[in-house]
């Protein structure tokens, strides 16, 4: 049996007092780390938008002390659409998607002590990754915690969006992120060309049911950073 994950996971209602912290872990890594938003757009050191009001907002925390290291959201549909519809050209025909039943993920913002170099450089396209870097990810052992967080936060967005009765994800990513989680059975199709936005980027979307039986199949112990090793991904039927 694995050992304990040192994160624990879990959904942060919007009346949560735990929002703020949401916030302000994003207004850290977006606008302060990055600058991928300007600080003079979020007042007070909290980084928000309009979509957060429709989203399912996920957290990892610590099990030593409860600190949020973690955050990530899935936008719902609704009348605003979703911001990769605002940002990026699509070329792949998705007149048949139900919007009803798509979400974007949106918004990934890990602690900065939590992350290492090779984490910013996957997560958020700082520069180009060598061959060598890239045949490691997802591959090396060692490496596996590393990644804790993310594929906690993953897992965690997988099960809300079974509960919620989502199949499709969009998804805004840079190469290394979209790398990594390919190595990790998690597999998107590009919908549109590159865009400059939070440093360069690709849309994606992802078919919900296939991505967790592909996760299922060749990657079994990716849900231990969830579940401890203890607890498997149900997975919906084909």
């Amino acid at each position: 049996m694995s050992s304990p994950s040192p994160f624990e996971f879990r959904k942060i209602t919007r009346d949560d007092p735990l929002m703020v912290e949401v916030y302000r872990l994003r207004y850290k890594v977006y606008c302060e780390e990055w600058g991928f938003e300007h600080r003079d757009d979020h007042p007070g050191g909290l980084e928000q938008d309009e979509f957060d009001s429709c989203s399912v907002h996920l957290g990892a925390f610590s099990r030593e002390n409860g600190q949020l290291v973690g955050t990530m959201r899935l936008i719902r549909a609704s009348d605003r659409g979703f911001p990769i519809e605002h940002h990026c050209r699509i070329t792949a025909d998705l007149s048949a998607l139900p919007k009803e039943r798509t979400g974007e993920i949106s918004r990934l913002a890990i602690s900065k002590e939590f992350r290492r170099r090779l984490n910013d450089r996957l997560i958020y396209d700082l520069g180009e990754l060598s061959s060598e870097t890239l045949a490691q990810i997802g591959r090396d052992e060692r490496r596996k915690h590393e990644f804790a967080i993310v594929t906690g936060l993953y897992t965690c967005l997988y099960q809300e969006s079974v509960a919620l009765g989502l199949t499709h994800w969009y998804a805004v990513m840079a190469k290394g992120l979209f790398i990594l989680l390919k190595r990790l059975s998690i597999t998107f199709e590009q919908i549109g060309p590159e865009i400059e936005y939070h440093g360069v980027r690709t849309p994606y979307i992802g078919i919900i049911g296939s991505i967790a039986r592909e996760v299922v199949r060749s990657n079994p112990g990716f849900t231990d950073a969830y579940t401890g090793g203890e607890g498997r991904l149900t997975v919906p039927h084909a």
